[in-house]
């Protein structure tokens, strides 16, 4: 059974390549600014889809004078490949996870990864585009970035394996995980018992498949994007961590932007990102109907005992510590008291 993300939008997607080849439009002169988007997901996932959907409208309102060009899938090459490229100025544009690579440059970024931090997306919200978001971006800027006002959504996580159903942290102990290259999760499954493995994306679908690693752990859309139904049995309602993408830009490049074109991209970005998390929430839902019908078992989770595994092997206190006080105050305020 091949699963789609969004059948209307996904039609708008064929070939995939640079979206400025799809564009309707014809301008008689070439775009005086065009910046490369790398992303490190499917062309079918949300993200992709509102990134393309913005470039035509930035495209539109700019007269063709600013132009995106998406590269969805890495291929770009991996994170931390793209994560390069956008320092040297050799990639215009990166959507990267704070918990991700960016946090080795950044590490304050992961702390909107801290495990069973968000109870739903309100508090989500609050915290992002609150007083917590406000001091990220403030850090992502001091590392030498321009960062958009609003992150997008990758979704609340959940664990997918080719062993048993996860219900207490029991169940975790020494299975192998793939996790993203990122001390913050490997320290999450340890602590919980577990014997994660850092990988970057573009190899998780064959990790799985020969059996290297048992499991995975991502949103629905990405299982679904991603084909991870395939080799997978189990999937796991944990919403252990949430994760998101900075829409990261060289900061060099984007000096160069004329300051009403600057403002015009930034208003469409910003918009695209609000629809797409909308898009994100709503197939969350969707998404394990089609997700379950693929053949993949589903169980929920209760997080109390989860976190109080966490709480008890020293994980809340180790990440208030690398963090600083500062943002984990930030973070408490928002979701309340975590150890």
């Amino acid at each position: 059974m091949t699963l789609t993300i969004n059948r209307r939008s996904f039609a708008t997607l064929a070939g995939a390549g640079a979206i400025s080849a799809a564009l309707p439009i014809r301008y008689a002169h070439a775009a005086e600014h065009t910046f490369k988007i790398g992303t490190n997901v499917p062309a079918s996932h949300p993200l992709n889809i509102h990134l393309t959907k913005a470039a035509e409208q930035v495209k539109l309102e700019t007269n063709g004078r600013f132009e995106f060009q998406l590269f969805p899938n890495n291929q770009l090459g991996a994170d931390s490949d793209m994560l390069s490229q956008l320092r040297s100025g050799a990639l215009e544009c990166f959507l990267n996870s704070g918990v991700n690579v960016l946090s080795t440059i950044i590490p304050a970024a992961a702390i909107s990864g801290v495990g069973f931090a968000f109870k739903d997306y309100p508090a989500l919200w609050g915290a992002m585009d609150g007083k917590l978001g406000a001091h990220l971006r403030s850090q992502i800027t001091r590392g030498g970035f321009v960062v958009m006002d609003k992150i997008w959504d990758n979704g609340f996580r959940m664990i997918t394996n080719s062993a048993r159903p996860i219900v207490q942290p029991e169940d975790l102990k020494n299975m192998k995980i793939r996790v993203p290259v990122s001390a913050l999760w490997l320290s999450l499954f340890r602590s919980l018992g577990a014997s994660p493995t850092g990988l970057n994306f573009a190899e998780v679908y064959s990790a799985l498949q020969t059996k290297v690693v048992d499991g995975q752990e991502n949103p629905p859309a990405i299982i679904s994007a991603a084909k991870l139904f395939e080799v997978q049995k189990y999937c796991s309602v944990t919403n252990h961590m949430w994760d998101g993408w900075w829409f990261l830009m060289n900061r060099r490049s984007w000096g160069q932007v004329p300051a009403d074109l600057q403002a015009i991209v930034t208003r469409v970005v910003n918009d695209a990102c609000i629809a797409e998390r909308a898009e994100v929430a709503s197939q969350n839902i969707s998404l394990q109907k089609e997700l379950a019908a693929a053949g993949l078992i589903f169980n929920e989770v209760d997080p109390a005992p989860f976190r109080d595994t966490l709480s008890k092997a020293g994980f809340y206190k180790e990440w208030r510590g690398k963090f600083g006080e500062e943002p984990w105050a930030l973070l408490e305020e928002a979701v309340g008291k975590l150890a």
